[in-house]
């Protein structure tokens, strides 16, 4: 039963069927209308984009309407007659108003500040498909670095099979030992061992892939044989680091934060100055206290100044907040920078570390397989033992797993020297999906 799911879960790991196979390209457009990460920072961005409207509703006319009806009961007495007389009428008044500010800096001021959050918004959301990018691009070359452990393992633990049916031949036959039987099999024991663990950690990594995407594929396409990736262009780290320093989208945002900062003083020393507004209102009431009821219909139309004088040293304080946040706002700039300096020149030689590793470990492969080789025909006329044999196979497949790996993260390396100058867009997933086999 066990052989029977094992064999079962190969199969399932192994298919690579067009059908089946996803690339990164179609996980990332699956994970911009899945994750929900990504979604909670749309709806972020769209709620952010209000703060405009909001900021220019304080410049714009403001309508009200009150309505007051009232029921008066009641006794009251005549001073010069002392004759009481009974209250039992009805009191109606409606007033509709308009106000419309002519002078309030405070209010242009936040109107400005509304318009540099809303670009502020547009930002962060730009932040998040960064950030989805990077996260599918790990998600998908872990699994693909799975996948690959796999059929690697599985190779190997055929080419072990054939040396072990080899060492029990030579054995019956009497030109080895029953120790080549022996290691063979503890080899090949080994084998299975590690392909059972590689199966779990795919499982893991295909989950941890369809956390974003909702798709569970079978299979990934991998990259095409002898790819060879590219160095990053330009080639000068120096370069990339005054990108980041500037085009960064932490260090963007964290420009426009200290923007808003600098209005901030602006706005609070407005509280010292006037403000002036036009006013309209028209007012209908009705009573019927007395013998004859009465009614009046009012209009007015005027302008209002209100002049702060003293508020308990409130705006004063306000203006002394607002100037330590601007300079903390600034001081958040600097770090913003620094940090994105150091991305990049972490990012970059990463890269760099990463195409010097893939191309010894290239040249390691070839070693490997010519050491293979000779080991396996040293075997065959009796210069080499059987554990040669095993070692060389070892060490080839384990040369080819570190040389998949060393691949990917390669890329994703450079993506994230992509991301650290700002510049990381959907056209780079594209150019590494160009790398992947075709379907």
């Amino acid at each position: 039963m066990r052989k029977k799911k094992l064999s079962a879960l190969l199969s399932v790991a192994l298919i690579s069927s067009a059908a089946s196979a996803s690339d990164l390209l179609q996980a990332y457009r699956d994970a911009l209308v899945y994750d929900s990460q990504f979604a909670s920072a749309k709806q972020q961005r769209d709620a952010g984009r209000e703060r405009q409207v909001q900021g220019r509703a304080a410049l714009l006319p403001q309508a009200g309407f009150n309505a007051q009806a009232s029921k008066i009961m009641g006794d009251t007495t005549n001073p010069l007659t002392r004759q009481p007389t009974s209250l039992d009428y009805t009191d109606q008044k409606y007033v509709l108003q308009l106000k419309q500010p002519l002078y309030n800096l405070g209010s242009f001021i936040a109107y400005d500040q509304s318009k540099l959050q809303v670009a502020a918004s547009e930002v962060q959301f730009e932040q998040s498909k960064i950030d989805l990018a990077l996260r599918v691009a790990q998600a998908y070359f872990d699994m693909l670095a799975a996948q690959d452990a796999i059929a690697f393992i599985q190779a190997q633990k055929t080419a072990i099979a054939e040396q072990l049916a080899s060492a029990k031949r030579n054995f019956e036959v009497g030109t080895a030992t029953i120790t080549d039987t022996h290691e063979a099999q503890a080899r090949f024991d080994l084998a299975k061992a590690q392909e059972i663990a590689a199966l779990n950690d795919l499982e893991v990594k295909r989950n941890q892939l369809a956390l974003l995407t909702g798709q569970t594929p079978d299979a990934l396409r991998g990259l095409t044989p002898g790819v060879k990736l590219s160095a990053p262009e330009p080639s000068a780290v120096e370069q990339w680091v005054t990108n980041a320093e500037s085009g960064n989208i932490g260090v963007v945002a964290q420009g426009l934060v200290a923007e808003i900062s600098k209005l901030d003083i602006r706005r609070a020393s407005a509280g010292h100055l006037p403000t002036v507004d036009a006013i309209a209102s028209y007012t209908d009431a009705k009573s019927a206290f007395g013998p004859i009821p009465t009614s009046s219909s009012i209009t007015s139309i005027g302008v209002q100044l209100n002049i702060p004088i003293f508020s308990g040293y409130a705006t004063s304080s306000q203006v002394t907040q607002a100037i330590a946040l601007e300079q903390k706002a600034r001081a958040d700039l600097d770090t913003a920078r620094r940090s994105a300096a150091q991305g990049a020149r972490t990012a970059y030689l990463g890269v760099q570390s990463g195409l010097s590793q893939v191309s010894a470990l290239e040249a390691a492969e070839r070693s490997s397989l010519l050491a293979l080789d000779a080991n396996k025909l040293g075997y065959e006329v009796g210069v080499r033992i059987n554990i040669d044999v095993l070692n060389a196979q070892q060490q080839l497949y384990s040369t080819r797993r570190d040389l998949a790996k060393a691949r990917y993260d390669t890329l994703v390396a450079s993506l994230k020297l992509k991301a650290a100058s700002g510049t990381l867009s959907e056209a780079d997933l594209e150019a590494i999906n160009a790398l992947l086999e075709a379907r």
